[in-house]
């Protein structure tokens, strides 16, 4: 009887395990996975699988990361890897990858030697990271970048230092790509690269701390060379030495060459003379310079000379070309009217003052588009343009400009107006020193008006605001600063996709906006709030003083409210000159139809006589195609201190949103917020924190007890149960 037993148990055993194996085997070929994070921040968004679906050309990656890391960078190797592989189910043959191992405590030798040498040939350098060791804190150099190759172009990604955007990174990566194959294959005109270098200045080299002088030109010349192999040939290279001072002097005022200009050295055998080192890349009528030597000064040291490196020199003709030859979306930046500038602001920074320039603004959107700068008297508006973003006007627009952004809007170009409602004056009346702020009214509010949007004359202050660390010095503690409103997650509106994992900003000096209802058809037009104070908010709307020591308190609670902070509005919009003449130009201004005409052969004779009775029909366009504005009243958030470089706080994160909405690509929107650093808890009131806490210092005991009481409830009865059978 025992032998069939043990018969059956090994039999079982044998099945078991056999269905085991096959499980493991049918999961290597049909392995699939559920992603629970609230984002899906560990599956492919569809704009990246959008990237990588439509590649015509086979997409190479080469990855270079050292083995054995510490945590987290062994988290962020697995991370990448799966991420690869994720891409590479979605493209299919035409994407590979490939890891490199480039440690040099490994037992590959010559392997992992060749492996950091071509590394090193893709730019690829390696990064300090902190590692544990032996309960010592140490330093160690790690390799942990990409490239990207897809044909003859490279894109590389040099440090990969956490999981954080990295499929943004990628996704944006390889659109480039494509969009730079795409637009290369379109052109059919070179551009030329010249170099003006003179001679002369090989004598000076040494004497300036430029030893490598008379090496630059070939050196340039090979980069250049290198470059155009990559990019399909489409450079063409020409070098021009000048001695001559009479061209020098034209060349350097033409293309704003730095010229060196050194006296008679009679001891180094040198005579006096002049030179210039720089490189000048044309196309189709736009030019654009990189020096090779510039001028550092250095206080107390004096000025030094420095000469271009070719291999950054690369990075830098690579960039121009791809502003050339338009790879990215055109968007316009209206740069007159007294807007800030973008880049930085060189003026303020001369005088030793923060200044308004916008040149993390710059370098965040102009790595997605190319920022077409539109001076409004002198050129109009682009036919075509995506987006139009107006920042603090403060100079008056004529009817004519207000009539040309009107008609822009009405074909389709969507607008992102950033105003103000005050404009600060230094030494204008103001008390103790402190500047005083006179309103705008720059002619574009009546505009607004008529589309439905009004700025309020006013500042939002609100007790949910940016708390300032005080020094030791002043008492220590912390500073409300009621004009930098904290915009929580509950006053964001998640509905539009773009907006979806913004959880919070930071705005400064921020206005209400104000929607006008009936102002257009609400049928054909649609308005959106975006963003609102919280419920604990008042305005400063006379005597602006922004001095956080004298601000005064809130006042009650019955006098706190909620205000709007941003509006978009969305549909087919009236036009502000519907049934009103075209308006006259003023002195200077460009006529709207000059802005069409092409260079050419002329008419020989335009005639400038009229027929009484005769006019001209349909010059305004009534109706607009589909079309978006948006509108915040707070250009602070666009100034250098509001946002960071790498473009991953909330308040970068929420502007290049907003552009890309109104571009209509609002997948890169919801990939760039997949991942955010922000995440912050929900508010809970008292009451609510208090059950919270009691249930977990008593009521937790509660239940544990009464569970035990149960189990020994049924134990008695189950014991009971037994006796009374047996008994």
């Amino acid at each position: 009887m025992g032998k069939p037993f043990l018969k059956e148990y090994y039999l079982k055993f044998i099945l078991y395990a056999v269905v085991i194996v096959l499980l493991n085997v049918a999961g290597l070929s049909l392995f699939f996975r559920f992603d629970l994070t609230a984002n899906r921040i560990y599956s492919l968004s569809d704009a990246s699988k959008q990237a990588v679906s439509t590649l015509s050309e086979p997409l190479n990656i080469k990855v270079f990361f050292s083995k054995n890391m510490p945590a987290p960078h062994n988290n962020t190797e697995r991370y990448l890897k799966d991420l690869l592989t994720e891409y590479a189910a979605q493209a299919g043959r035409y994407f590979n990858f490939t890891f490199y191992n480039v440690s040099q405590e490994t037992d590959m030798g010559d392997q992992a030697n060749q492996n950091r040498e071509m590394a090193r040939d893709y730019g690829i350098s390696p990064v300090q990271i902190r590692v544990m060791e032996n309960d010592e804190l140490k330093f160690k150099n790690a390799y942990m970048g990409l490239v990207i190759l897809h044909g003859d172009l490279i894109e590389k990604i040099p440090a990969i230092t956490t999981t954080d955007g990295l499929e943004y990174q990628l996704t944006c990566a390889i659109r480039k790509l494509n969009n730079k194959v795409s637009a290369l294959l379109r052109q059919t005109d070179k551009i030329n690269i010249t170099m003006y270098i003179s001679p002369g200045l090989n004598a000076i080299g040494p004497l300036i701390g430029l030893d490598g002088l008379p090496h630059l030109g070939d050196e340039v010349a090979a980069a250049v060379g290198n470059l155009n192999s990559k990019n399909l040939n489409i450079f063409q290279f020409e070098r021009k030495d000048i001695s001559d001072p009479d061209e020098l002097e034209k060349v350097s005022k033409k293309y704003d060459l730095m010229a060196l200009r050194w006296p008679d050295l009679p001891e180094k055998n040198i005579r006096a003379g002049s030179g210039t080192a720089g490189l000048v890349v044309e196309y189709k009528g736009k030019a654009w310079t990189l020096p090779l030597i510039s001028a550092v000064e250095i206080p107390i040291i004096g000025t030094t000379y420095q000469m271009a490196d070719p291999r950054g020199l690369e990075e830098e003709i690579a960039a121009v070309m791809e502003k050339l030859i338009g790879i990215n979306k055109d968007i316009g930046y209206l740069s007159d009217h007294g807007g800030p500038t973008l880049g930085p602001d060189r003026m303020a920074m001369m005088q030793g003052q923060p200044g308004n320039g916008l040149s993390v603004f710059d370098q965040l959107v102009g790595s997605r588009y190319n920022i077409r700068q539109i001076p409004l008297k002198d050129e109009g508006i682009p036919e075509g343009l995506n987006c139009l973003v107006i920042a603090k006007p403060t100079k008056h627009f004529s009817d004519y400009e207000l009539f040309r952004i009107d008609q822009a809007l009405m074909k389709g170009t969507n607008i992102a107006v950033f105003a103000d409602a005050f404009e600060e004056q230094q030494g204008q009346g103001g008390m103790m020193g402190m500047p005083s702020f006179a309103p705008i009214d720059t002619g574009l509010e009546k505009l607004l008006a008529h589309y439905g949007i009004q700025i309020q004359k006013a500042y939002v202050l609100d007790k949910n605001s940016y708390k300032q660390q005080l020094p030791q010095s002043q008492g220590g503690g912390e500073q409300a600063i009621y004009f930098a409103p904290v915009i929580k997650d509950d006053a964001i509106n998640k509905d539009p996709v773009f907006m979806k994992n913004i959880k919070g900003l930071v705005a400064m000096q921020i206005s209400p906006v104000k929607y006008l209802r009936g102002a257009q058809d609400e049928t054909k037009v649609n308005a959106v709030r975006l963003l609102s104070s919280s419920d604990q908010a008042w305005l400063m709307e006379d005597n602006i003083n922004l001095n956080p020591m004298f601000l005064s308190s809130p006042p009650s609670d019955s006098d706190l409210s909620t205000y709007d902070l941003a509006y978009l509005l969305e549909g087919q919009f009236t036009s502000y000159f519907k049934g009103k003449p075209v308006p006259e130009k003023e002195a200077g201004e460009t006529d709207i139809q000059d802005e069409k005409k092409e260079e050419g052969p002329q008419p020989p004779e335009m005639s400038s006589k009229n027929i009484e009775g005769l006019e001209a029909g349909n010059r305004v366009i009534e109706t607009s195609a589909p079309a978006k504005i948006f509108v915040l009243g707070c250009v602070q958030m666009l100034h250098d201190n509001m946002l960071d470089e790498e473009g991953r706080t909330t308040n970068a994160t929420f502007l290049l949103n907003v552009i890309d909405h109104l571009n209509g690509d609002d997948g890169t929107a919801l990939l760039r917020s997949k991942q955010q650093t922000l995440n912050p808890i929900s508010d809970t009131d008292p009451l609510t924190k208090n059950i919270i806490k009691g249930f977990n210092v008593i009521g937790l005991c509660v239940i544990v007890f009464l569970f035990g009481l149960c189990v020994w409830f049924f134990r008695s009865m189950k014991k009971k149960k037994i006796a009374h059978m047996f008994g």
